[in-house]
């Protein structure tokens, strides 16, 4: 064979060659394109609880402080996966929306705490985010209202789910997180996964993920009070906290 034919050859076998590539670069494109997940959480975090609970074709969320069924909410994923739960918040507006949108939930206007009875609120408007019954809120609120309390306890002996088993409990209350897991009995539920924000009031005036220090999270009344019961740490997302409880861990 001539040198110019193995020249020529040499040219088609790699032209050839990088069709091939490209055609499977293409098919991996449109492959990942069908793999993207869309996530409805502030910052990823219902990725990884719907990575945990991928195996679990139904199950039973609750979601304390639940603002929004698809903006900045933890549990959308796994409602449209076929689960069910009870989403709770002390603004009527967004109990009405998800009452709209979330017809297998349980959707309850109440605000949660440790005790039940009478607590200030701190209030800045109607469907605000942060709207709150921690002191934290206090200084900016345009008004402090007296609302009714309830514990979690309460709300799920009430519910439903009564006799159902909780596998992902998540809490945003703006300071308050503490005096909602207290009101759960967690020997008796102990859900597989806790999400739960948590302020850093070293830091209140930028809160700003950035800022943040694992320190102050280590230090903290909320994970003493999870490490205590049973739970470990296996995530820091932006402000979120996720445990897990050691029942489930290897």
């Amino acid at each position: 064979m001539k040198f110019e034919e193995k020249i020529k050859q040499k040219y088609l076998y790699s032209r050839s060659f990088n069709l091939f590539k490209l055609l499977y670069f293409y098919i991996q494109k449109l492959k990942s394109k069908r793999r993207i997940q869309k996530s409805y959480s502030g910052g990823a975090q219902d990725l990884i609880i719907n990575y945990f609970f991928r195996n679990k074709k139904k199950g039973v969320y609750i979601d304390v402080g639940c603002y929004h069924p698809y903006n900045g909410n933890n549990t959308m994923l796994l409602y449209n996966r076929g689960w069910s739960g009870i989403n709770i918040d002390l603004d009527f507006h967004t109990i009405d929306f998800f009452n709209y949108v979330r017809k297998r939930d349980e959707n309850i206007n109440i605000a949660i705490s440790e005790q039940e009875g009478e607590k200030n609120l701190y209030f800045f408007h109607n469907r605000s985010a942060i709207n709150s019954l921690s002191e934290i809120r206090k200084n900016n609120a345009k008004e402090i209202r007296k609302i009714q309390t309830k514990t979690l306890n309460s709300v799920i002996k009430n519910s439903k789910f009564k006799n159902e088993k909780i596998n992902l409990l998540s809490i945003d209350v703006e300071g308050h997180e503490i005096e909602v897991i207290k009101s759960l009995d967690l020997i008796k539920y102990f859900p597989e996964m806790i999400v739960i924000e948590f302020l850093d009031r070293n830091i209140l005036d930028n809160l700003e993920f950035h800022n943040q220090n694992i320190n102050y999270i280590l230090k903290s009344e909320i994970y003493q009070y999870m490490i205590k019961n049973d739970y470990h740490l296996v995530n820091w997302l932006h402000s979120d906290l996720i445990f897990v409880h050691n029942s489930v861990r290897k």
